[in-house]
């Protein structure tokens, strides 16, 4: 396990990244949906940012693909450090990054890793991968993330938690676990989330709506670039906008189209 050390990025001060936290937090307050563009390298980041978005988040899946590496914490916590500053720097925007189940890590070193590539928000799932892919019962992920918060107070960062769950994975009947769903994230909430992030329900608008209804914070809900649509997030109150693995798997479908007709 790593030892906290804190460190911030060599181009930006411990005020800035504080700025840029509250910026990602205004954000979230004046849209609805926010749309944060899923990346994985400076290339999609700057690409996103001249597209014109405002904040970004990067994939803990495409990530991995873009390094070779596996998702389901495939890399250590210090090379995703290392992976996330340049692209961080590429940009001026606040950058959120999908931290997985915090890589073995204490909550604090967490926190410090996260500050030090730059980031200013972090998605942390109950899915504990180092240990089999088991799900964390509801008090334990909400003590984790208990402990994201009070070290990003302690930072003086006001780091914007998304509190994701896994659970409706789990089962086939995925409206059978609506409740416990609920409950999980309301504990997230209760425990310091900013928004939470139900997974798996993006093709689903009767449970989006009921999880979105459910909750006073914004609901995170995974999007497909091309297959789905703002206006429809819209409709059902979604709060947060990503792509997860999604934007890059559809630039790998029109990569594929436009040099199929280039083999020799």
């Amino acid at each position: 396990m790593l030892t906290p050390s804190r460190r911030v990025p060599p181009d930006m001060t411990d005020d800035q990244l504080a700025t840029r936290a509250r910026t990602l937090a205004d954000l979230h307050a004046r849209h609805t949906p926010l749309v944060l563009p899923t990346v994985w390298d400076a290339w999609s980041a700057r690409t996103a940012v001249d597209a014109g978005f405002e904040a970004l988040t990067i994939g803990s899946h495409p990530l991995a693909d873009s390094r070779g590496a596996a998702d389901h914490e495939g890399q250590s916590f210090r090379e995703v450090v290392e992976a996330v500053k340049p692209i961080v720097a590429a940009v001026d925007v606040p950058v959120s990054v999908d931290l997985e189940a915090g890589y073995g890590q204490s909550p604090e070193v967490l926190v410090d890793g996260l500050l030090e590539a730059g980031g200013v928000g972090l998605n942390i799932e109950d899915t504990v991968h180092s240990e089999g892919g088991r799900l964390r019962s509801v008090e334990e992920h909400a003590a984790y993330v208990a402990g994201l918060r009070a070290a990003a107070e302690a930072a003086g960062v006001p780091v914007w938690i998304n509190g994701r769950t896994d659970l409706f994975g789990t089962v086939e009947d995925r409206a059978s676990v609506l409740d416990e769903a609920v409950a999980r994230l309301q504990r997230l909430v209760e425990a310091g989330a900013d928004s939470v992030y139900p997974v798996l329900i993006h093709e689903d608008d009767d449970l989006i709506s009921a999880v979105v209804s459910a909750l006073d914070v914004p609901v995170n809900i995974t999007a497909h670039p091309v297959k789905h649509d703002l206006a429809r997030y819209a409709r059902l109150g979604v709060g947060r906008v990503s792509f997860g693995p999604l934007l890059q798997a559809a630039l790998t479908d029109s990569m594929t189209d436009m040099v199929a007709g280039w083999r020799a």
